[in-house]
């Protein structure tokens, strides 16, 4: 059973293979608009000038397409619509506020819209980190690279509204590497509860994609040394097929010598 209240569980059971495909293929791209929040935040609430201010608005409308597109989509492939609905609320809830922030109802919805996107990449992390973990390969180590990218990215995000000593994202960012890499040079250190539970989740976040990254490479040694031996067991197969071919002539030119 999926775990409906996150609103990020794709495809309901039941739908064509072509549809889990498109869903496969969409996945990762929604994931890299949705990490566009961040440069959106960044030029269009803390820039002076208009014209960064406007960049940051067309991200931001370029995100609510892109995820108004992508549920239209889905709905037109999926059989079980208003399922699909109900297992993806959290995409339908983002462009709903996206929609009613952009079209300046309400400044309020603003701040909601970012901490649902915030929400999404986080969901979205987390179920690539357990994909990651069940199929590990020296294949996952740009992943693992870009989980541990998008997860600092994202806390720097949260130091910075949470964390009164931090006065702006670069200096969120440099207290989010510190605390995933774990170094805490001491320029920088959560103070707030809520830093403060923000840095156990970042180091607990590095410490997986460290591990990710440590298991791919080893990963990697040990499909070498299997291929190896795979190798080796078909030359010897190959010699052994050989050998009782060998075997077989002679016992068929036996059978035909004529007997005494």
């Amino acid at each position: 059973m999926p775990n409906v209240w996150m609103g990020l569980n794709g495809v309901p059971p039941g739908e064509r293979n072509a549809v889990y495909l498109f869903e496969r293929r969409a996945g990762p791209v929604m994931v890299a608009i949705a990490l566009l929040a961040i440069p959106a935040f960044y030029l269009e609430d803390l820039q002076p000038e208009p014209a960064q201010r406007s960049v940051g608005a067309f991200i931001d409308l370029f995100i609510f397409g892109a995820f108004l597109v992508e549920t239209l989509l889905m709905l037109a492939v999926c059989k079980q619509r208003l399922r699909y609905l109900a297992y993806n609320w959290l995409n339908v809830l983002i462009i709903v506020a996206s929609g009613l922030a952009l079209a300046g109802l309400d400044s309020t919805w603003i701040p909601l819209v970012r901490l649902l996107r915030a929400t999404y990449v986080s969901l979205a992390f987390t179920q690539l980190l357990a994909y990651l973990r069940r199929t590990i390969t020296a294949n996952a180590i740009p992943y693992a690279f870009s989980l541990g990218l998008g997860a600092v990215l994202i806390a720097g995000l949260g130091f910075y509204w949470l964390e009164p000593t931090v006065h702006s994202y670069e200096a969120g960012l440099w207290l989010a590497f510190t605390t995933a890499a774990t170094v805490g040079y001491g320029d920088y250190v959560p103070t707030s509860a809520g830093a403060r539970l923000l840095a156990v989740a970042v180091v607990v976040v590095g410490y997986a994609v460290f591990s990710l990254i440590t298991a791919s490479i080893a990963a990697f040694f040990i499909g070498e040394s299997e291929r190896r031996l795979q190798h080796e067991i078909y030359r010897d197969m190959k010699a052994l097929r050989t050998e009782l071919r060998e075997l077989r002539e002679q016992i068929d030119a036996l059978a035909r010598r004529p007997r005494d």
